[in-house]
């Protein structure tokens, strides 16, 4: 019988209403609730370092509930096919860590318990955005932890030696100031384009792309809509000018060319900090970061590339506390400055952008308290985008195509045409609805 692309829609809301008395594995069901027979155990599976002592902290604090913590591969390692083929087989844990372009997937396969009752009044707790992906078409699987919006990590020093005295704050100041850094030095670029499909896909959303979407139990799909070709036509320039470097993500030949000082700035995510740091040490002192370029200086917008929220498996028997302790996991004090020190997250929870871990100053950058640019870089990211059921084709797809166009054996154009027809392809070979 054919997946129908939100099956779990319909699904979640029988088996919430059936969880008393059907029969599930594991995960969450040890215990039989009665608080008289001892505390309600839920199980959690997870792969970040850290979340073993976070949820020691819990436990510590919460007696009537006590959650068993299991660390497995992360996902894309496996993890996601364990919690899967948990699911299955019906003795999934209650507790499962899902990244946010991820959970589509798991709403597809009808894997995630319906929590929209007992998660909604925590969605103010949370950046916008971050609560809007924690679930599918109106329906809440998951309370965030992190996110990672974006910013410009950029040489400071090299940016005053080719006379731009601040970053550029438009996408247009970006493209004249990388005109006039290769025009000043034809080895040095303002930054590089690279292969990574989830970092493009924060570029889209800040131009208000609307990659995917639900009407009814059917998706809608438009990973070539015109604000994706805008951006599209917008790096496509750069890279046919030679004004931006191609190299891969994250490759050696990048930081090779960051500590050299011929690769001046980076577009990503905050989780990217430390990464940069870690491999250009020779560099401290000289980094900033500032708000990545707006499209429309009166209208400030910014992307997001990644994050991950706890979501609640099908077949838990408590999701009410299982949300309680997701709630908890991702908002409380102590669990989340033990999650900036040991996972390095950036906080998902609203409170959590204040905590005293975030405001300190960073040598590498400058002494700069460069949180503070990512703390209102989260409250611009666009919540109404919506990550597919099919990301692994998606995001393999669109990095195949964003290495051909940078390679100049394709274009970006032509890659956005290539990554709609495929994931359409795969999703009706799996059966779902397209609208």
């Amino acid at each position: 019988m054919k997946n129908r692309a939100l099956r779990t829609v319909t699904l979640a809301v029988a088996i919430a209403s059936l969880a008393g008395t059907a029969a599930c594995g594991s995960g969450g069901s040890g215990g039989s609730g009665d608080q008289a027979a001892g505390p309600v155990r839920i199980e959690f599976w997870g792969w970040a370092p850290g979340y073993e002592k976070s949820v020691e902290l819990f436990n510590s604090t919460h007696p009537g509930v006590q959650v068993v913590y299991s660390k497995i591969s992360p996902g894309s390692k496996g993890g996601y096919t364990k919690l899967l083929s948990a699911v299955k087989a019906g003795n999934a844990p209650c507790v499962g860590s899902v990244g946010f372009e991820t959970l589509p997937t798991f709403a597809a396969a009808g894997a995630l318990q319906d929590a929209t009752a007992d998660a909604a009044p925590y969605a103010k707790e949370y950046a916008a955005s971050a609560f809007a992906q924690s679930g599918v078409a109106g329906h809440t699987y998951a309370l965030p932890v992190d996110i990672a919006p974006m910013g410009l990590i950029y040489r400071k020093d090299l940016f005053a030696k080719y006379g731009i005295t601040e970053a550029p704050k438009t996408w247009a100041e970006y493209a004249a100031d990388a005109a006039a850094i290769h025009a000043a030095d034809p080895n040095a670029y303002i930054g590089y384009f690279g292969n990574d499909a989830y970092n493009f896909a924060g570029l889209a959303q800040q131009a208000g792309a609307k990659w995917f979407g639900t009407s009814g139990d059917k998706w809608t799909v438009s990973l070539d809509d015109p604000a994706t070709k805008k951006v599209a036509a917008f790096w496509q320039d750069l890279i046919d000018r030679k004004l931006v470097k191609v190299v891969p993500s994250f490759d050696t030949a990048l930081y090779q060319g960051m500590g050299e000082g011929t690769i001046l700035s980076d577009v990503n995510a905050v989780w990217d900090t430390p990464i940069l740091a870690d491999n250009v040490k020779q560099t401290s002192g000289n980094w900033a970061v500032a708000p990545m370029p707006v499209w429309d200086a009166a209208k400030p917008a910014s992307g997001n590339a990644g994050g991950t929220p706890n979501a609640v498996l099908k077949g838990c028997k408590h999701t009410k506390e299982a949300v309680e302790f997701a709630h908890w996991f991702g908002t409380d004090p102590a669990s989340v400055s033990n999650l900036i020190k040991e996972t390095g997250i950036y906080p998902a929870a609203l409170a959590g952008l204040d905590n005293p871990a975030l405001a300190e100053p960073d040598a590498f950058y400058g002494g700069q308290q460069i949180y503070d640019v990512f703390k209102a870089s989260a409250a611009q990211v666009d919540p109404g985008f919506q990550w597919g059921p099919v990301m692994t084709k998606t995001s393999g797809a669109l990095g195949d195509g964003l290495g051909r166009a940078g390679a100049g054996t394709g274009t970006l154009d032509a890659a956005l045409a290539d990554v709609q027809a495929q994931t359409l392809a795969e999703m009706k070979t799996q059966g779902m609805e397209i609208g």
